[in-house]
């Protein structure tokens, strides 16, 4: 049987956690064969997160849990879990519960294929033409801030112009890979630039990413949303670096 590693980085996330953990626990991933390993890396967080982490893990051994000292950042908190994955395929899952991880059967599906190596799950694949209008800063999803929105299409026009790509979703949370694919990046990443330069170096490589649709539940900033328009700056900063140098 193949196993699915998840990593879920996680700071300051006492509200959604255990209802997250809870979530991916239920999945059942029976009809592709593949077993699940839950690493969950608490990046330093200040408040209850680490023990509503705890609370669950004392039911389910096969949750992982490490920890930051002090906050370093989502990238920082993925190269970390990414070290310590033992399994055949690797997913990113935010602790927060925007994504649902009932789609991951949708986003591992493709790997059938084995010359399938990364998927992407998006948030805007295969719209039509009249949706996209309408869906133009973020209109489809009423809780999302415009610039947010339009920050993450900026920055996919920016990731295939840079590297010939042809995806929908550069800043989609849900990036599958192949274990050996993955671990065989150097990634330097410490916050939210994990995205961009991960894509920038599989695209490098020349991996084709497949993507497939998912749905989306996005929260605001008084829900708890971290990244802001300083991110999607370095995001694009980290594009154009990585057109040059490795």
């Amino acid at each position: 049987m193949m196993k699915i590693s998840i990593i879920i980085p996680a700071y300051n996330e006492e509200n959604s956690i255990k209802e997250l953990l809870e979530k991916v626990l239920t999945v059942d991933l029976d009809s592709l064969n593949l077993e699940k390993e839950i690493i969950v890396i608490d990046d330093g967080s200040s408040d209850a997160t680490i023990e509503k982490i705890k609370d669950v893990q004392k039911k389910h051994k096969n949750i992982i849990l490490l920890k930051h000292e002090k906050n370093k950042g989502k990238g920082a908190a993925i190269r970390k879990g990414i070290e310590h994955t033992t399994g055949d395929i690797i997913i990113i899952q935010d602790a927060d519960l925007e994504y649902n991880p009932n789609e991951y059967i949708k986003l591992l599906k493709p790997f059938e294929d084995n010359e399938v190596k990364v998927v992407y799950g998006s948030r805007y694949h295969k719209i039509k033409d009249k949706e996209k209008r309408s869906l133009f800063l973020g209109k489809k999803y009423k809780k999302s801030y415009s610039l947010a929105y339009l920050g993450g299409r900026i920055l996919t026009w920016i990731t295939n112009l840079l590297y010939n790509g042809d995806i929908s979703d550069e800043a989609t949370c849900y990036k599958v890979f192949r274990s050996d694919v993955l671990k065989n990046i150097k990634l330097k990443c410490t916050k939210f630039e994990f995205c961009p330069e991960v894509t920038a170096k599989v695209l490098k490589k020349g991996y084709k990413i497949t993507e497939v649709p998912i749905s989306y539940n996005p929260r605001t900033f008084e829900e708890g949303k971290k990244i802001n328009y300083k991110d999607g700056f370095e995001a694009i900063w980290t594009l154009i670096k990585y057109r040059f140098v490795d």
